[in-house]
């Protein structure tokens, strides 16, 4: 059995949860070297090389905590946690910077980061701190979703369609959280992948799909509005009408 296999067995077996973080940084060797070392500790990583799609990626997918450097090209860290913030969206950040002024410190806390690393650092470090920052509880996401009588409610993780509950396994809450945001907009097999997904899927298996066929399973249930839809060619897209 090759390593990719067990690891997925031994997921389905003891239901280990594998945190999922965002490294933006623009230094080669240095985002290099950190994504080699958290993905020897089991951490599942994406990475961004410059502020702008390091904001881009932080805004769309969900993750567990984002580390990011705070000089970069396109978006300093400074507007990347303020671009973060404003979306209400409470993942841990931490920020690293070969700046150690006071003000500078300051000047991120107050944006929105929740802790602060001055390069060069030890990786001992800088795990004790992730570590830290994971058993944090997270900020309270007030997000609420309303299409038709479909409701998610991301701050008590709850789905209704009328007065029934749904239940939904986190991924497939991630995806109708992500069908919602986007009403009426056709959303491409491609976006589904890059937005719900780890980067690292598998391009061509039938994971979509599949969960498509399970959320239209539990939201488009008997005497009510069908919202889940299929673009022939395009995607899928919820919706009140075809």
């Amino acid at each position: 059995m090759d390593a990719q296999l067990w690891l997925r067995s031994l997921f389905n077996n003891f239901k280990i949860k594998f945190m999922r973080i965002l490294i933006v940084e623009d230094e080669k060797e240095i985002l290099d070297f950190l994504k080699k070392s958290l993905k020897n500790e089991c951490y599942v990583v994406d990475t961004a090389s410059d502020g702008e799609q390091g904001s881009y990626l932080a805004r769309t997918n969900d993750y567990d905590l984002i580390i990011l450097d705070n000089v970069m090209p396109k978006k300093t860290g400074l507007e990347v946690c303020r671009d973060v913030r404003k979306d209400n969206n409470f993942v841990p950040i931490l920020v690293l910077s070969v700046k150690s002024e006071t003000t500078t410190k300051v000047d991120l806390l107050n944006a929105g980061a929740d802790d602060y690393l001055t390069k060069p650092f030890s990786i001992d470090e800088l795990f004790a701190r992730i570590k830290a920052l994971l058993r944090r509880p997270k900020g309270i996401e007030n997000e609420r979703l309303q299409v038709d009588d479909l409701v998610l409610d991301s701050s008590k993780h709850i789905v209704k369609r009328g007065d029934e509950d749904v239940y939904l396994t986190r991924k497939e809450f991630t995806l109708l959280k992500y069908l919602m945001r986007h009403k009426g907009t056709v959303l491409s097999r491609s976006m589904i992948m890059e937005h719900v997904w780890d980067m690292t899927v598998d391009p061509f298996s039938n994971t979509i799909e599949s969960h498509i066929v399970s959320l239209r399973k539990k939201v488009d249930l008997t005497g009510h509005k069908k919202l889940i839809h299929t673009v022939s060619g395009r995607g899928y897209k919820l919706d009140t009408k075809n």
